[in-house]
């Protein structure tokens, strides 16, 4: 009897070895055809979006060839193309260091551009209190920065650096995304004397202009007299008190730092002045023009430029208001453009496409905008992680903060204001009832989820700071 029970006993290591042996193989199995499916999907969804990214480069080729007078677009691959003007193309700018004209052919990273450029529809580009409250080096040294009579790199008072920064600084974002239908933003390019768009101008909801570009009777047929943001340099400061005689709502934002020009300037001006954020980033597209098409872009649906030298083919470069003037990289900035509006940012009006019938049916609609921007953030995160994540507007906030009802500070203003600035009209823009909104703006800001996306300072995408409103 004993020897059966013996016989079982010693093959059950044996049944456990084989079993165990067994689920062993059975999990590697399974395992290998997880990661071959895995592996599948996300050679699927890399497919996929190649497949629909490349859709959008060809529209974009398109678009370059119907209103690039003259330029045409090579496409390398789904997120690569070249912009290249015609042979024969005067180069002017001349780069003194390496001893060579500007060149004639300028490549960009589409899937990248409209990242970017999307990114900041969903932007505060206005410097708050409550970014320098959330970041965590936002009084100590971003505040710093910002103020150029301060003379040190760290605000180690930071009582100080608030009595320097208060007359500029709002407590929360004073404008909002979509809060106009349609902007123009005026440079001031002596091509607008060949054109009559100034009642084109006047008639969009807001209107942007730079520096000291008059705005006259003189000049009322080419630029319009409409006048609601102006973007200013340090170099224009002392000439604002003339150039805003009569527009006291007329919001000026200062494009990069306060100091003792811009003080004295403010204390004698009725208008509300703000401090714009200082992004940095790389473009082909550069100066204040381009900071005041990125202003606008945070505020307007669409956006209309004028008044840029952005035609291939114009040779002239000058000031509508004074003497010639050398201005920013011609060609690589005329490239960039085109860019733009061929990836639907902006709508370019110009002297060589005046006479021409602009019915922009050939811009990308926000449809297809929409998709390829959904296309080029998930490749763009399948190849920076391995997989597809959780995507949404806030994937890149690399800082988060919350600022409740009874928290956000007072308004922009201090009490040592002259009785001149206490009476600007800072409660036009932020004491602005949320239902007095339009739709578009309101219900982009329910989407958002009540939270304002700001840049930080940097050439990379994923440097967002993102502030919850309780």
């Amino acid at each position: 009897m004993r020897g059966p029970k013996s016989s079982a006993a010693s093959r059950r290591p044996t049944i456990i070895l084989l079993f165990g042996v067994a689920l062993i193989f059975s999990v590697l199995l399974v395992s290998i055809q997880s990661s071959f499916f895995a592996g599948k999907r996300k050679y699927d969804t890399n497919r996929e979006e190649i497949s629909m990214l490349s859709d959008f480069q060809s529209r974009i080729q398109q678009c370059v060839a119907n209103r690039g007078l003259g330029l045409t677009a090579d496409i390398i691959d789904h997120c690569r193309l070249i912009l290249k003007f015609p042979e024969g193309t005067n180069s002017t700018w001349y780069n003194a260091q390496f001893k060579i004209f500007e060149p004639l052919e300028y490549q960009y990273d589409v899937c990248e551009a409209i990242l970017l450029w999307e990114q900041y529809r969903n932007m505060t580009t206005i410097l708050t209190r409550e970014y320098l409250d959330v970041r965590p080096d936002g009084w100590l040294d971003y505040a710093a920065k910002r103020i150029a009579q301060l003379n040190a790199e760290r605000c180690y008072n930071r009582s100080l650096c608030e009595e320097h920064l208060n007359l500029i600084l709002p407590s929360k974002p004073p404008f909002h995304p979509r809060q106009f239908r349609t902007c123009a933003v005026v440079g001031n390019s002596g091509d607008l004397l060949k054109t009559e768009f100034g009642q084109e101008i006047d008639e969009h909801d807001a209107v942007f202009r730079d520096n000291e570009a008059p705005v006259n009777v003189k000049y009322a047929k080419h630029v319009g007299l409409k006048r609601d943001f102006r973007l200013v340099v340090r170099g224009a400061a002392r000439n604002m008190a003339a150039i805003l005689n009569g527009s006291s709502d007329e919001v000026l934002i200062i494009k990069s730092v306060t100091h003792r020009d811009f003080n004295a300037m403010i204390e004698s001006l009725p208008n509300p002045v703000y401090l714009f954020q200082g992004i940095v980033l790389r473009r082909g597209a550069k100066g204040t023009g381009m900071k005041s098409i990125e202003l606008a872009l945070s505020m307007c649906d669409v956006v209309d430029i004028y008044g840029f030298t952005v035609d291939p083919g114009y040779t002239e470069w000058t000031r509508y208001f004074s003497s010639p003037r050398k201005g920013h990289n011609p060609l690589q900035g005329r490239a960039y453009y085109q860019l733009l509006e061929c990836l639907g940012v902006i709508r370019i009006h110009s002297p060589m496409r005046a006479e021409r019938i602009q019915d922009w049916s050939d811009l990308p609609s926000k449809e297809s905008i929409r998709l390829a921007h959904g296309a080029a953030l998930r490749l763009k995160k399948i190849q920076a992680r391995g997989g597809p994540l959780q995507l949404g507007p806030f994937t890149n906030c690399k800082v988060w903060g919350t600022v409740g009802r009874d928290n956000a500070g007072p308004v922009s203003g201090s009490p040592h204001m002259s009785y001149t600035r206490k009476n600007s009209n800072y409660s036009k823009w932020e004491l602005l009832p949320f239902e007095n909104l339009r739709r578009e703006a309101q219900e982009h800001y329910l989407q958002m989820g009540s939270v304002s996306l700001y840049k930080m300072d940097g050439n990379k995408l994923d440097d967002l700071v993102c502030v919850k409103h309780e």
